[in-house]
Protein backbone atom coordinates (compact mmCIF):
# COMPACT_ATOMS: atom_id res chain seq x y z
CA UNK A 1 0.00 0.00 0.00
CA UNK A 2 2.71 2.38 1.18
CA UNK A 3 4.36 1.82 -2.79
CA UNK A 4 1.40 2.78 -4.56
CA UNK A 5 1.11 5.57 -2.63
CA UNK A 6 4.57 6.57 -2.76
CA UNK A 7 4.69 5.76 -6.66
CA UNK A 8 0.84 8.30 -6.85
CA UNK A 9 2.57 10.89 -4.96
CA UNK A 10 5.92 10.77 -6.91
CA UNK A 11 3.31 10.84 -10.36
CA UNK A 12 1.96 14.07 -8.69
CA UNK A 13 4.99 16.14 -8.14
CA UNK A 14 6.05 15.26 -11.71
CA UNK A 15 3.63 15.78 -13.12
CA UNK A 16 3.15 12.40 -15.10
CA UNK A 17 -0.79 11.95 -16.28
CA UNK A 18 -2.47 9.02 -18.74
CA UNK A 19 0.14 7.06 -20.09
CA UNK A 20 2.81 8.68 -18.87
CA UNK A 21 1.19 6.91 -15.29
CA UNK A 22 1.99 4.03 -16.96
CA UNK A 23 5.14 4.38 -17.70
CA UNK A 24 6.33 5.60 -14.46
CA UNK A 25 4.79 2.16 -12.42
CA UNK A 26 6.16 -0.01 -15.39
CA UNK A 27 9.32 1.52 -15.13
CA UNK A 28 9.43 1.06 -11.57
CA UNK A 29 8.87 -2.66 -11.32
CA UNK A 30 11.54 -3.10 -14.10
CA UNK A 31 14.13 -1.08 -12.12
CA UNK A 32 13.31 -3.08 -9.07
CA UNK A 33 13.49 -5.86 -11.38
CA UNK A 34 16.68 -5.23 -12.40
CA UNK A 35 18.38 -4.53 -8.75
CA UNK A 36 16.66 -8.13 -7.90
CA UNK A 37 18.23 -9.79 -10.16
CA UNK A 38 21.80 -8.00 -9.46
CA UNK A 39 21.59 -9.19 -5.87
CA UNK A 40 20.97 -13.10 -7.58
CA UNK A 41 23.85 -12.46 -9.48
CA UNK A 42 26.11 -11.31 -6.52
CA UNK A 43 24.84 -14.37 -4.74
CA UNK A 44 25.19 -16.55 -7.76
CA UNK A 45 28.75 -15.10 -8.01
CA UNK A 46 29.93 -15.69 -4.67
CA UNK A 47 33.23 -13.27 -5.24
CA UNK A 48 34.78 -11.71 -2.09
CA UNK A 49 34.16 -7.76 -2.69
CA UNK A 50 31.79 -8.30 -5.36
CA UNK A 51 29.04 -6.16 -3.57
CA UNK A 52 29.46 -2.88 -4.63
CA UNK A 53 29.94 -3.44 -8.20
CA UNK A 54 26.88 -5.44 -8.66
CA UNK A 55 25.10 -2.58 -6.67
CA UNK A 56 26.36 -0.10 -9.08
CA UNK A 57 25.20 -2.63 -11.79
CA UNK A 58 21.94 -3.02 -10.71
CA UNK A 59 21.10 0.72 -10.15
CA UNK A 60 22.87 1.78 -13.78
CA UNK A 61 20.24 -1.02 -15.00
CA UNK A 62 17.28 0.39 -13.10
CA UNK A 63 18.09 4.01 -13.98
CA UNK A 64 18.21 2.89 -17.76
CA UNK A 65 14.42 1.98 -17.83
CA UNK A 66 13.47 6.31 -16.85
CA UNK A 67 12.64 8.12 -14.00
CA UNK A 68 10.26 5.27 -12.21
CA UNK A 69 13.71 3.06 -12.05
CA UNK A 70 15.90 5.77 -11.08
CA UNK A 71 12.77 6.15 -8.15
CA UNK A 72 12.98 2.64 -7.30
CA UNK A 73 16.21 2.26 -7.12
CA UNK A 74 16.72 5.00 -4.56
CA UNK A 75 13.73 3.61 -2.92
CA UNK A 76 15.25 0.08 -2.65
CA UNK A 77 18.78 1.38 -1.57
CA UNK A 78 17.33 3.28 1.11
CA UNK A 79 15.33 0.25 2.56
CA UNK A 80 18.12 -1.89 2.07
CA UNK A 81 20.55 0.41 4.01
CA UNK A 82 18.30 0.69 6.76
CA UNK A 83 17.35 -3.05 7.07
CA UNK A 84 21.60 -3.63 6.56
CA UNK A 85 21.90 -1.22 9.55
CA UNK A 86 19.01 -2.69 11.78
CA UNK A 87 20.01 -6.23 11.44
CA UNK A 88 23.88 -5.65 12.10
CA UNK A 89 22.28 -3.85 15.44
CA UNK A 90 20.06 -7.14 16.44
CA UNK A 91 22.39 -10.00 15.52
CA UNK A 92 26.22 -8.19 16.35
CA UNK A 93 25.40 -5.57 18.86
CA UNK A 94 26.39 -2.33 16.69
CA UNK A 95 24.65 0.67 15.67
CA UNK A 96 26.19 0.50 12.11
CA UNK A 97 28.15 -1.99 10.04
CA UNK A 98 30.46 0.79 9.30
CA UNK A 99 30.23 4.28 8.16
CA UNK A 100 32.90 3.41 5.52
CA UNK A 101 31.01 0.71 4.29
CA UNK A 102 27.71 3.06 4.23
CA UNK A 103 29.83 5.91 2.24
CA UNK A 104 31.11 3.35 -0.18
CA UNK A 105 28.00 1.31 -1.03
CA UNK A 106 25.73 4.95 -1.10
CA UNK A 107 28.79 6.09 -3.62
CA UNK A 108 28.27 2.97 -5.40
CA UNK A 109 24.76 2.86 -6.07
CA UNK A 110 24.90 6.97 -6.67
CA UNK A 111 27.52 6.11 -9.39
CA UNK A 112 25.21 3.21 -11.47
CA UNK A 113 22.25 5.76 -11.40
CA UNK A 114 23.66 8.56 -12.57
CA UNK A 115 24.80 6.65 -16.10
CA UNK A 116 28.05 5.94 -15.00
CA UNK A 117 30.06 2.71 -16.27
CA UNK A 118 29.73 0.06 -13.61
CA UNK A 119 32.20 -1.63 -14.25
CA UNK A 120 34.62 0.81 -12.20
CA UNK A 121 33.60 -1.46 -8.97
CA UNK A 122 34.46 -4.59 -10.58
CA UNK A 123 36.60 -6.61 -8.32
CA UNK A 124 39.63 -8.86 -9.64
CA UNK A 125 38.20 -12.38 -10.47
CA UNK A 126 34.51 -11.96 -11.22
CA UNK A 127 32.96 -14.19 -14.06
CA UNK A 128 33.07 -12.30 -17.33
CA UNK A 129 29.12 -13.36 -17.18
CA UNK A 130 28.56 -10.71 -14.71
Amino acid sequence: MKLFIGILFCSLIMGVTGEGWYSFFKEAVQGASDLWRAYWDMKEANVQNSGRYFRARGNYDAAQRGPGGVWAAKIISNVGEYLQGFLHQIYLGRDSYGLEDQVSNRRAEEWGRSGQDPDRFRPAGLPKKY
